[in-house]
């Protein structure tokens, strides 16, 4: 029996809410230095965590030496002086206390080592190369860290602080569900989770985790749908006696192509551009249409995903298989280039299967 309850990440823009330009610039520099604190702390993090398992390798130590990755309170031949956690935690803490946040650290150092622990098999096969954390890292905060959120309609922004920074969303014209997620925050609805925190271009935005219930819809798990995935029709799902089609290769590759050709053209003059700021100036109209082929797929995908699980919906259906998608994808990689190039199995796939689980149905791909 899966959980009653799912994690949505929303990215929400956010903006200093201080009068003058002195006070926003020091908001600026704190929240610069805890990005770089928690940058630094992280790789240490991970480098301990990757020492600690691998020091029974360490064939040059002596003999004698006897280890076990334990509390030496709670093992006769443990080697650690507290518990495993606690290491990498007390050694980032004692290492930048006082310049961040420990409840960043706490998080920070949690996540890690969620993330170790799931990819430690592949660490120990040579599969994958330990994680490296760049300048730019996203630096989580508990619950804990918000205080005061509430709406300020004279501001006409929800306002809080962040431990003593404060912030005010800025929703723009908000055509999502953003608005309507804080508000039930607020109301304690739904609860607000372990979130994070990215600087990007001069501009912070807040990626808020949101816990609530799943959709409650009368379907029943014997009633199974069957979806197929391809470039001709985008899905195509059938259930009982009911067929549906869901989109066509015209309508998804028309736009796309014609995204593509202006890129094209795009970069093509731009070596006649006038420079001003070098490179970014030239390559300015090249990055536009970038941005907009990433967004004209990523919506056509989500009204894709949505149409078939409304469908899913409609008939009752608790199960939904998607056909042959591993063989697809193996097809796709060796044969056809262009289809690679411009169809999005996986990210189709990761929607439907986000959308699914909010809708109580369960997903099985074949």
């Amino acid at each position: 029996m899966g959980k009653d309850t799912i994690k949505l990440t929303r990215k929400i823009q956010l903006r200093v809410d201080a009068p003058t330009k002195e006070e926003k610039k020091e908001v600026y520099d704190t929240l610069y230095r805890w990005q770089n604190r928690s940058f630094r702390a992280a790789n240490l993090i991970v480098s301990h965590l990757y020492v600690q398992e691998r020091i029974k390798e360490f064939l040059y130590l002596s003999e004698g030496i006897r280890y076990r990755l334990a509390d030496e309170k709670k093992a006769e031949d443990g080697i650690l002086n507290r518990s495993k956690m606690n290491c990498t935690y007390r050694v980032v803490s004692d290492r930048f206390k006082g310049e961040i946040p420990t409840n960043i650290l706490a998080n920070l150092n949690n996540n890690i080592i969620n993330n170790f622990r799931n990819n430690l098999p592949e660490y120990s096969r040579g599969e994958r190369s330990l994680a490296n954390f760049r300048r730019n890292i996203a630096f989580p905060f508990g619950p804990i860290g918000i205080h005061g959120l509430s709406y300020k309609e004279e501001k006409k922004a929800f306002c809080f602080r962040l431990f003593s920074i404060p912030l005010k969303t800025y929703l723009g014209k908000d055509y999502t569900d953003k608005r309507s997620l804080l508000e039930q925050v607020i109301a304690g609805k739904i609860k607000l989770c372990t979130s994070k925190i990215q600087l990007k271009k001069q501009k912070i935005y807040l990626l808020a985790v949101f816990e609530f219930e799943k959709e409650k819809h009368s379907l029943k798990p014997e009633v199974i749908a069957e979806a197929s995935l391809s470039l001709e029709y985008p899905i195509i799902v059938k259930s009982g006696k009911a067929t549906l089609s869901i989109g066509s290769r015209e309508e998804f590759l028309y736009r796309r192509l014609a995204i593509q050709a202006a890129q094209k053209r795009a970069q093509s003059g731009a070596t006649y551009c006038r420079p001003g700021k070098g490179r970014k100036r030239k390559t300015k109209a090249v990055e536009r249409f970038f941005e907009l082929e990433k967004n004209y797929v990523s919506n056509r995908l989500h009204v894709y995903s949505r149409k078939l699980i409304d469908f899913c919906i409609k008939h009752k259906a608790g199960t939904l298989i998607l056909l042959n998608q591993e063989d697809k994808m193996e097809i796709a990689k060796k044969e056809d280039g262009f289809l690679l190039r411009n169809w999005n199995y996986y990210e189709l796939m990761t929607k439907i299967k986000y959308k699914a689980s909010k809708a109580g149905i369960e997903l099985i791909v074949d």
